[in-house]
């Protein structure tokens, strides 16, 4: 037979098209050739296979060898199809069974040794293998992380040789099982480690609940840092869908995903100086950037102000929408992106505005610049602001509270907030459109009195009223109640402190 079929699996975004790898072998010169748009690092599969196959004593064909990598359009990139091509040329040459090829898709590096090296992006991989009903052949490397897919037949193997007697049918591939770790509770910092600042605690614990966004303003060293690094402990647990997809997302990453971070909600804190690129994502092949690697978890700005502005422009569609779509001339790559923002800033240059010790020198052009930097369009997409005030002497030198409330306690009333929000309208509080904030949002005449004086006063838009209903809506389901009150309504106009108009304006 000079011809051989077998598929394998590129990598575009979170998503990993099928490759089908034809291998046929024809009279004429010894040549290899590799079509099918195939970048630098494919290319020079030819010589890792040459090596790969001769060092463990196979036949390499001397005829003239073309591998076509289809679909042709469908840049590829990498050394992760070495392994097919490998095999490929073996089923073609009658070395394996072109059956056994058809029941398997493989994806693996090879050293000149034909050992298996790991590949990045090996979970959309696994899924879609599962989804397409064959069974996938990894290096031994890889074999946890897709062991995160349930209903999949993984075969993971360290030597080409290995890979050859299993297709042979003389030494089978066991395959491989791994039990899914629990999320690391013991890992996330504790909320009653953090001294005081019983508003924000509480604001942190409605943000939680309804999956709202956040800006924390206060001094330096008031604890706004320590505050957002407790979220993710008192988030609800993720749902295997959730925790899938976020796995997904760090798999394509060049960091990639360590199978014992199974369930972890991501918490990602770029530095200030992060360009726009390394927030939403790109390069020539895109890749996920911090908002996507945020998915399902915490993205934390701090010293927001410090950002660039245009940066902090990327960050509008997002949060609106949860995706990002990546456009490049040759290619277009759209990753999810439903994360938490929490953001953290001073209120002024120096960062001791209303300090009672007067240390604080800002002018109002300084305070409003500084301020300024931060658009209107952004901070309206902020739901809650809150102040976190400087710390008495004795809240930190006295003994602990003992009625301190941990992280645990918290979690349990989030969790039943996020569940009477899923049988109400089947998403967090956050995430509801127009139609479900007038069905499950309604409010009484008092209320609707009370927010028209709050958009009158505060000079609010209509997104900032949508939002203030739906964070009402998420203190109402924390006190469990069945309708939005007026005191769950006037809790959360008193979270858009930055709407206030100045004194005098």
């Amino acid at each position: 037979m000079n011809l051989a079929v077998l598929h394998s699996r590129a990598r575009t975004g979170v998503e990993a098209p099928l490759v089908t790898v034809e291998v046929h072998l024809a009279a004429g010169l010894p040549a290899l050739s590799i079509v099918g748009l195939p970048e630098m690092a494919v290319k020079e599969s030819k010589d890792r296979v040459r090596g790969a196959l001769l060092t463990g004593q196979f036949e390499f064909p001397t005829k003239r060898i073309t591998i076509n990598l289809a679909p042709a359009d469908l840049p590829k990139e990498g050394g992760r199809f070495d392994l097919a091509i490998a095999l490929g040329i073996l089923g073609a040459s009658g070395q394996v069974p072109q059956a056994a090829l058809d029941r398997h898709e493989f994806v693996g590096e090879l050293a000149l040794s034909g050992e298996l090296r790991p590949v990045k992006g090996i979970l959309p991989v696994a899924l879609a293998a599962r989804d397409a009903g064959r069974a996938l052949v990894v290096p031994r490397d890889n074999a946890a992380e897709a062991a995160l897919v349930t209903g999949l037949t993984i075969h993971p193997a360290d030597h080409l040789l290995a890979v050859c007697a299993h297709l042979n049918g003389t030494a089978p591939l066991p395959p491989f099982t791994a039990l899914v770790a629990d999320a690391h509770r013991a890992c996330y910092p504790d909320l009653g480690e953090v001294r005081g600042q019983g508003q924000a605690k509480r604001a942190l614990e409605i943000a939680a609940a309804g999956g709202h966004s956040l800006l924390l303003t206060g001094p330096p060293g008031t604890g706004k840092s320590m505050l957002s690094s407790r979220l993710p402990g008192i988030l609800p647990d993720m749902t295997e869908g959730e925790a899938l997809e976020t796995a997904a997302v760090l798999s394509v990453s060049e960091q990639g995903f360590d199978a014992r971070d199974w369930g972890r909600r991501p918490f990602r804190s770029p530095h200030h100086t992060a360009s726009g690129v390394a927030l939403v994502g790109g390069g020539g092949n895109p890749r996920p950037g911090e908002i996507s690697l945020a998915h399902n978890g915490i993205l934390f700005l701090d010293e927001l102000p410090e950002f660039d502005r245009r940066v902090l422009e990327v960050l509008r569609e997002p949060l609106e929408s949860g995706r990002i779509t990546i456009s490049r001339a040759a290619r277009q790559a759209e990753f999810p992106a439903r994360f938490q923002l929490i953001a953290a800033m001073n209120p002024c240059p120096c960062g001791y505005l209303g300090d009672p010790t007067g240390r604080c020198h800002c002018t109002a052009d300084q305070i409003a610049r500084y301020r300024g930097r931060i658009s209107g369009p952004l901070l309206d997409r902020i739901d809650m602001h809150v102040e976190v005030p400087r710390l008495a002497p004795h809240e930190l030198s006295g003994l602990p509270d003992p009625e301190v409330e941990t992280s645990a306690q918290v979690r349990e009333r989030v969790a039943a907030a996020r569940e009477r929000q899923q049988q109400r309208a089947g998403k967090p509080n956050h995430a509801m459109g127009s139609g479900d904030i007038d069905r499950h949002c309604r409010l009484d005449e008092t209320g609707r009195r009370l927010m028209e004086q709050a958009m009158l006063r505060l000079g609010l838009s209509a997104r900032a009223f949508h939002r203030i209903l739906k964070l009402a809506r998420t203190i109402a389901d924390l006190a469990e109640a069945e309708q939005v009150g007026v005191a769950h309504l006037s809790e959360a106009i008193g979270y858009r402190k930055l709407d206030r108009k100045p004194a005098g304006a």
